[in-house]
C-alpha cells in the first residue's frame, strides 16, 4: 500500500479539510453541481497519485491548480455549452437567513452568464483573490489577457437593464 503521508500530513486530513473549500471553488467556475464534483473528484485523484511529492503548506493551491488545469482543459476542448442567462433576479437586502443562499443562487446565474474564460478569471481573481500575474500562470494566458477578460466580465456582470448588479466585487488592484 502506498504511504498516505507527506511531512507527517496525512492525505485523509488535507481532504476532509480541503473538499469542501475546492468543491465550493469548482461550482462557481462551472455553475453545474456535477461537473463540479466531476472536476474536484478527479484533481483530489491527482493529486492523491503525487501526494509524496507536496508539500503540506502547498497542498490546497497545489490541488486547486490541478482543477483549474482540468476545468481550462474541459472548455478549450469545447466540450462544454454555453447558457445564456436572459434576466437575473437580485434578491432585496434582508436580514433573512435565507439572504446569504439567494446572493449565492444570484452570484452563479451572473457567472452563468459569462463565457467559460471569463468565468475562470473572474473566480479566479475576486473569489480565490489571485494577483492578474497568478491567473495568467495558472490559465496558461497573457497577463494582458486577464486583464482584458475582466474588464468584459465585469461589464456584462454590471448591466442589467441598464442598472448596475449590487454584489459585484469591486475592482481592487485593477490598473485602470
Amino acid at each position: 500500500m502506498r504511504d498516505q503521508t507527506a511531512g507527517g500530513y496525512d492525505f485523509e486530513s488535507f481532504l476532509a479539510g480541503a473538499a469542501p473549500r475546492l468543491l465550493r471553488f469548482a461550482y462557481l467556475l462551472t455553475g453545474d453541481g456535477h461537473r463540479a464534483e466531476d472536476l474536484v473528484q478527479e484533481a483530489l485523484v491527482r493529486t492523491y497519485v503525487a501526494w509524496s511529492r507536496v508539500v503540506r503548506e502547498d497542498a490546497f493551491a497545489y490541488t486547486r491548480k490541478i482543477l483549474t488545469n482540468l476545468y481550462a482543459d474541459w472548455w478549450r476542448s469545447g466540450r462544454w455549452r454555453e447558457r445564456t442567462v436572459t434576466e437575473i433576479a437580485v434578491a432585496a437586502p434582508t436580514n433573512d437567513p435565507a439572504d446569504e443562499v439567494a446572493q449565492r443562487s444570484w452570484l452563479v446565474a451572473a457567472l452563468r452568464g459569462l463565457t467559460a474564460r471569463e468565468r475562470a478569471v473572474v473566480v479566479l481573481r475576486f473569489m480565490v483573490d489571485l494577483t492578474e500575474a497568478d491567473v495568467a500562470r495558472e490559465l496558461g494566458i497573457s497577463v494582458g489577457t486577464v486583464k482584458s477578460t475582466t474588464a468584459r466580465a465585469l461589464r456584462k456582470l454590471r448591466v442589467v437593464d441598464g442598472d448596475e448588479l449590487p454584489l459585484v466585487p469591486s475592482e481592487k488592484g485593477q490598473t485602470p
